[in-house]
């Protein structure tokens, strides 16, 4: 059972300890507190705020702003803002915005869909006349259209309390002045010049004299301090349908693109009821398609039909078990998965218990399958991503994540604007008849997902793991290693992570080869030897795999719990 929620686990005493030490019983994690060799630190607990993001500095400006009075909103779309400038490599104000808030006031979930459209001008016979089988994964035809600054809008609308000029200042200050570039980020804005140094704006904008800027050295964006001056002055109406619009809408048509002004003004986000299964006692929420949230859930409801606290962490047949069940989740999520409007089966049908235990009833626990056909319910790709949560003393919690897709996007950066348009695009599949195939004014599958458990009706956990497709892999084994496996909240992260790729994709390629297994160091050899004896094909990572951050409010003590890894430049803070 998952003991965090009820009680702090004793620490050992030093007499146990040297025992364990002199006796070699424990050694491997006697010099950690919980037990767990893979732990990397405690969580950070807090009385009144706290903040969860993937780089120190934004946390830090998301902590002042609770500080001021902030809702959770306020600070997460500030620590978002900070985070466009100074993690371009995962996200910006080019990209879309998924979150789910949990409103105190009203002890009720909310889930907003701020994703964008494809251009209307752009139709499925111009991918025909141009050869090609796939959307391109840079340039300008997998350009779809900004939705995080409406969203942002859209959120702070609804539940904000500061004003969007204070809420916007910190990252326009840093902007001008700069700040210090981290280690991560320095590595993959490296990876990413080369590759994108060609599209119109990028080199210009996003490099020092065409190069990324180094570990430790001050990235300034005056465009980008412009631009967030701009927006925080005058609203989201001088993105969508002022100047920002027109010159994003003038540069996409010079340079071969479709997106245009007329697609930014009709843009409008949308607020949907956030889903869920309970796994074990809990309720964990994910928002529905055009997302692949539910393709946690899905895993998890497969799991559910298997004793897995008692196979244990690390074992042959947890791995296995987990592996197979992602490998269902995905057939389904490469076949049903689109904006909802083009579904032909519905989500209540793919989270059904009847429907789950149909799909585990196909698991051999001998044998890895090399393939899997998708459910009948009625009869990924790379991607980098932020992931961030907030919470504030009224008991508001935020789970927020936004993305530019591969990295920092499809490298068309309108000039003068500083920020990247995202290449979300490139995840509609061309193939004539399938839910997800490319339309005019459609929006795209998606791969970002936030998440959030709740108990009794109670916000418990809110938290998040970015990575493309490894988003809900990455959900469904932090559930299970705080559930199943009884794990605290940092460790649930900290913990060794299981990566399948080869699954059947949404944009059309099938799985038939069972795919390949990526295991982080600390699983045991001989588990590794078992499961390629069952058939999985397995490689060294390849990672890190994901980026977690989380907050969860204790249920007996109401005080905060953060926890954030090590797998990024990220911090976990409170006051």
């Amino acid at each position: 059972m998952f003991h965090l929620s009820c009680s702090a686990r004793p620490v050992l005493g030093l007499t146990t300890l040297v025992l364990a030490l002199m006796s070699g019983t424990g050694a491997m994690a006697a010099d950690r507190v919980t037990g767990e060799p893979f732990a990397t630190r405690s969580a950070v607990i807090a009385p009144n705020a706290m903040a969860a993001t993937s780089h120190p500095l934004a946390t830090q400006i998301a902590l002042d702003i609770l500080r001021r009075g902030g809702h959770a909103v306020d600070a997460a779309i500030a620590a978002n803002a900070a985070l466009g400038l100074m993690e371009p490599t995962g996200n910006g104000i080019g990209g879309d915005l998924f979150a789910i808030v949990w409103d105190a006031d009203s002890e009720k979930l909310y889930g907003l869909n701020a994703s964008g459209r494809s251009p209307q001008s752009l139709t499925l016979d111009h991918f025909r006349e141009q050869g090609l089988e796939q959307i391109p994964p840079y340039g300008p035809l997998p350009v779809s259209v900004p939705g995080t600054v409406d969203g942002w809008f859209e959120l702070h609308g609804r539940f904000g309390k500061l004003p969007m000029t204070d809420i916007l200042a910190p990252a326009i200050e840093y902007a001008r002045k700069g700040h210090p570039v981290h280690e991560l980020i320095a590595y993959y804005w490296a990876r990413s010049v080369d590759r994108l140094s060609k599209y119109p704006g990028f080199r210009e904008q996003m490099t020092i004299d065409g190069r990324a800027p180094r570990q430790g050295e001050l990235w300034r964006n005056p465009n980008l301090a412009n631009t967030l001056e701009r927006i925080a002055r005058e609203g989201r109406d001088v993105f969508y349908k002022g100047d920002i619009a027109r010159v994003i809408g003038d540069y996409m048509q010079a340079n071969g693109g479709f997106l245009s002004y007329e697609d930014l003004a009709a843009h409008r986000s949308e607020w949907v009821e956030p889903v869920s299964v309970n796994y074990r006692g809990y309720d964990v929420w994910e928002l529905p398609p055009n997302g692949q949230g539910i393709a946690a859930l899905q895993i998890l409801n497969i799991l559910e039909q298997f004793d897995v606290e008692q196979m244990g962490f690390g074992s042959a047949d947890h791995v296995h078990l987990f592996l197979e069940a992602k490998k269902l989740a995905f057939e389904d999520r490469a076949r049903f998965y689109a904006d909802p409007d083009f579904m032909d089966v519905s989500v209540e049908r793919l989270l059904a218990d009847d429907y789950a235990r149909e799909r585990a009833a196909l698991i051999d626990m001998e044998r890895a399958a090399r393939a899997y056909p998708h459910g009948d319910p009625e009869v990924l790709r790379e991607g980098d991503t932020i992931y961030l949560t907030t919470a504030d003393a009224n008991g508001n919690m935020v789970s927020l994540i936004q993305s530019n897709y591969r990295g920092m996007g499809s490298g068309m950066t309108p000039p003068g604007l500083g920020f990247v348009l995202q290449d979300r695009g490139e995840l509609f599949s061309l193939e004539e008849g399938h839910p997800n195939v490319y339309a005019p004014g459609k929006l795209p599958f998606h791969t970002i997902i936030p998440a959030f458990i709740t108990r009794d009706g109670k916000p418990f956990i809110s938290f998040g793991l970015m990575g493309g497709g490894m988003q809900p892999q990455g959900h469904a084994q932090i559930v299970m290693n705080l559930v199943d496996f009884g794990m605290g909240l940092q460790e649930a992260g900290d913990a060794p992570r299981i990566h399948h790729s080869g699954s059947s994709e949404p944009t059309g390629e099938t799985m038939s080869d069972g795919g390949t297994v990526n295991l982080e160091t600390g699983f045991d050899y001989a588990v590794i030897r078992e499961l390629m004896g069952r058939g999985h094909r397995i490689e060294f990572a390849r990672g890190p795999y994901g980026g977690y951050q989380a907050i969860m409010k204790h249920p007996e003590f109401g005080t905060y719990f953060g926890a954030s890894e090590s797998r990024k430049d990220g911090q976990a803070a409170g006051y």
